[in-house]
């Protein structure tokens, strides 16, 4: 029992469970890489595609497919996350840094920590905001009535232990006013897990297609084929479409784009009202 104090002379059984194997297996999985040099890779992270290996994920991601790809990575991320400077969902699409060196990593890493590293994201929300730009600033911790799902905590009151201070920037890319819908260009000031995902829902805007923080009911959205390629849609609808750093050898500035996936294309297109 967790009361229970223990007294010398008390006897303790430990079960120790058998140690598991860290070795990661390099697997032949395709990957579309935007940009490499001997110092980082730059891949575009297809939806679906899990970034490291962890519980209920040992195979098919993207560190199984950087071990056979890829000759040297950065180690300081750990056996289980080599290259890894940061993460995007599983469902996100989009641009993601990989370091080859201890070098790129840190300086990668020293980037994002003074938050000079840029990183846009392009969402389809449902809603149209008050204004064409705009500050998402609410702090981000995990929800104390779920604990698997993050939550945005109002700056009035008391914020939880672990809530962390947290900003997102946006802006009107295209809006479909009849339609209740918006797609807006959001830019990570900081870098919270499902940050953009969290605020944009705090502020009434869900993510089209987020199975976690609330599916919008999209009543405007009247012609029955869009209405069910929206409701239908099986992810949220994020991209990762740029970022912005230094080059940790050069520091020369580099831009990177990732094209908008088919998936997110094919449904922009039918809200144009474009033939698929």
């Amino acid at each position: 029992k967790r009361a229970h104090v223990v007294r010398a002379g008390d006897e303790v059984e430990v079960e120790v469970p058998e140690a598991r194997p860290t070795e990661i297996a390099a697997e032949d999985i395709p990957l579309a890489v935007l940009y490499e040099d001997p110092h980082l890779l730059a891949i575009d992270k297809p939806p679906g595609m899990v970034v490291h290996p962890s519980p209920g994920h040992g195979s098919g991601t993207l560190v199984n497919a950087l071990l056979h790809h890829v000759r040297d990575l950065s180690g300081i991320g750990g056996e289980l996350r080599p290259g890894i400077v940061h993460r995007l969902d599983r469902d996100t699409s989009g641009v993601l840094l990989i370091a080859k060196t201890d070098l790129a990593h840190a300086s990668l890493s020293r980037q994002m920590k003074k938050r000079s590293m840029r990183k846009e994201y392009l969402a389809l929300v449902a809603g149209i905001p008050r204004v064409r730009k705009g500050e998402i600033s609410r702090p981000v911790g995990r929800d104390p009535r779920d604990r698997k799902k993050m939550k945005a905590f109002p700056r009035t009151g008391e914020t939880p232990a672990g809530a962390r201070e947290a900003t997102t920037l946006y802006e009107i890319e295209r809006e479909w006013p009849a339609l209740g819908l918006t797609l807006l260009r959001c830019r990570l000031v900081t870098g919270r897990t499902h940050q953009i995902r969290v605020h944009l829902a705090a502020a009434g805007l869900p993510v089209v297609g987020d199975p976690v923080y609330g599916r919008p009911r999209l009543e405007r959205a009247r012609d029955p084929s869009l209405k069910k390629a929206l409701t239908d849609f099986p992810r949220q609808a994020l991209h990762a479409e740029r970022i912005g750093f230094r080059h940790p050898a050069s520091h020369e500035p580099i831009e990177i784009i990732a094209p908008i996936p088919e998936d997110l294309s094919r449904l922009l297109s039918l809200i144009n009202g474009r033939k698929l």
